[in-house]
């Protein structure tokens, strides 16, 4: 075994790290530096083979990490996934909500309502639920760090993803709300909006809709997308002690495409 988890004080040392959406992308990465940051993570999605894949790689790095089933759309899922949080570890400090349903593009009188359902289970009441679920865990402890994954979509007009950036926008709301509703029990609670980011997602879009990358790339001052790894950097510091007075904020992760 190697042991590639770095000696220093990191970050998120000594920290219990629920994570949704962890199987790709921004969760994964995620994962993989909230462990390198000295987190014991918990890391949930639907599917457990590639959450396991993701949980050796953190193993063999000398690291702590087990993985959950986790539906976003079941609230009896998302209970049982932080049942398994307390079991394994007795307590939650730090919950990065990073799963996400994406609508199939099109205009909101093309948007079908299966999907619009979907929007709301997964991105807007998973998110309320689970928040629910973590920060009753937290509060046993004496509080924690709440971040859910929002999107730059929620902070204007998104014809191309007109329900999928309404639930975000709500989830910014709650996000607010939670950080002043849980404040006095010493949990703060923040959220991102990250833009173009190299991510599955993004390759399922541009399959759908050829040249929306090239439009989104364009858009962005700095002249490219974020990496998945670029995002997990502003959660990891959310979640820490070093952001102890940051509450209740929307951090933009974007290359500048939202100012």
């Amino acid at each position: 075994m190697t042991n590639d988890i770095d000696d220093r004080i990191g970050l998120l040392h000594g920290k219990v790290v629920f994570i949704t959406g962890a199987s790709r992308g921004i969760g994964a990465a995620a994962a993989r530096l909230f462990a390198r940051e000295g987190a014991k993570v918990v890391l949930a999605s639907r599917g457990l083979s590639a959450l396991e894949e993701v949980v050796a790689g953190i193993r063999d790095a000398g690291g702590t990490a087990d993985a959950v089933a986790c539906n976003l759309a079941d609230k009896n899922s998302i209970r049982a996934a932080i049942d398994r949080v307390r079991e394994l570890h007795g307590r939650l400090d730090g919950a990065f909500n990073n799963g996400a349903a994406i609508q199939h593009p099109g205009p909101m009188d093309e948007t079908s309502e299966e999907d619009l359902d979907e929007q709301f289970a997964v991105n807007f009441r998973g998110h309320w639920q689970a928040m629910v679920l973590e920060a009753a865990l937290m509060r046993e402890g004496g509080g924690g760090a709440i971040v859910n994954t929002s999107s730059i979509g929620s902070r204007r007009a998104n014809p191309a993803l007109p329900a999928y950036a309404a639930m975000k926008r709500a989830l910014n709301s709650i996000t607010e709300t939670a950080a002043v509703t849980w404040g006095h029990d010493g949990i703060r609670v923040n959220g991102l909006t990250p833009g173009g980011t190299a991510t599955e997602m993004i390759d399922a879009w541009e399959a759908a809709t050829p040249g929306v990358v090239a439009r989104i790339t364009a858009s962005i001052p700095r002249g490219r997308m974020a990496t998945p790894e670029e995002v997990a950097e502003a959660a990891c510091w959310l979640l820490s002690d070093r952001a102890s007075a940051v509450t209740g904020a929307i951090v933009p992760v974007d290359g500048g495409a939202g100012a």
